[in-house]
């Protein structure tokens, strides 16, 4: 059986569609597609309030493809799920678009909140946690920064704040410096300060995509933590050179040189203010929860007929996933 999973970010939309395999008593979801394009619902939604009609159309033509994708690799109806986080939860009209999509396309958008994302990103940070340990979770994405702090492997603190990678480079490119910007940021520096005190976390993890890209430059051994210093040598190094440059000389996609500067610096004053000095980053995010949910979810239809053993399914994590096959 296969499962899939739909984010629609600020930035991207991601859809991931893994197959369920079972050994022995174990059992982990195998990639075999990963589709992203950068629709960017956050340039509209952060500059205008509002989903414009030509994105919603390309929006829409999107989700149809991925919908002929999930029918050709038979995911099920009820084996998918579809979440759109802070651009459609912040869009006037963003319940309006949802409600265009299951008109058309007879797909569900459930547009969720913060909390309700970062519950979902816990479904699999949880399994690569160490006993005992204190960490700060950061998630940065183009509307919106989740922070969840976990202790024994169990999440004791989280919080969700209205600054993502889009809203800050339109702020910095438009010169915006408001009182609420200025007291937003605060508010997150103050949240990190004391949770990170009170919980004395040494160990950060980050997720999203500007972090993976961040980590692939930083190049340290698989699956090695990458140090602050590291990350802040690299962010000068990018901001110093022009966006042509980013793309062509650093290699990096159009829609990731532009906003990976203002993301890492969220990631990067995260880990000052909580006197953090290296951060393991996973490549795991929202669409991992997604598929982790699906298949705790319908787990009962997986197992094998000639296995009815009580308690929770088992289920294999990888940190960083192999290659689509």
């Amino acid at each position: 059986m296969k499962l899939a999973a739909i984010d629609i970010g600020s930035n991207a939309v991601r859809c991931q569609i893994s197959a369920v395999l079972h050994y022995g008593e174990r059992y982990r979801l195998k990639r075999v597609e990963y589709v992203r394009y950068p629709l960017r619902l956050g340039e509209d939604v952060f500059a205008t309030g509002r989903i414009s009609e030509k994105k919603q159309d390309k929006f829409i033509k999107f989700l149809h493809a991925l919908r002929l994708l999930m029918e050709v690799h038979d995911v099920a109806p009820n084996h998918y799920l579809v979440c759109a986080t802070s651009a459609m939860r912040t869009a006037e009209n963003g319940q309006e678009v949802a409600a265009r999509i299951q008109q058309e396309l007879d797909m569900t958008v459930q547009v969720i909140d913060g909390q309700a994302e970062a519950a979902y990103i816990n479904r699999v940070i949880e399994h690569l946690l160490e006993d005992k340990k204190h960490y700060l979770h950061i998630d940065v994405g183009g509307g919106s920064t989740e922070f969840n702090i976990y202790h024994d492997r169990r999440k004791v603190a989280s919080q969700s704040f209205e600054v993502g990678s889009i809203r800050r480079m339109q702020q910095e490119e438009a010169g915006l410096s408001t009182e609420a910007m200025r007291e937003t940021w605060q508010r997150m520096e103050d949240w990190v300060t004391e949770n990170g005190r009170r919980y004395h976390v040494t160990r950060a993890i980050g997720t999203g995509g500007n972090i993976n890209k961040l980590y692939s430059l930083a190049q340290p051994q698989l699956d090695k933590p990458v140090t602050r210093a590291r990350i802040a040598t690299i962010l000068d190094h990018l901001t110093s050179l022009s966006m042509d440059e980013r793309v062509n000389v650093a290699m990096l996609n159009p829609d990731r040189a532009d906003v990976i500067v203002p993301a890492g610096h969220i990631y990067l004053s995260a880990m000052q203010w909580a006197n953090i000095h290296s951060m393991i980053v996973p490549d795991i995010g929202l669409k991992d929860g997604m598929l982790q949910a699906l298949f705790e979810d319908h787990f009962e239809e997986f197992r094998p007929k000639d296995k009815h053993k009580p308690g929770s399914p088992q289920l294999t994590v990888q940190s960083r996933p192999t290659d689509v096959e």
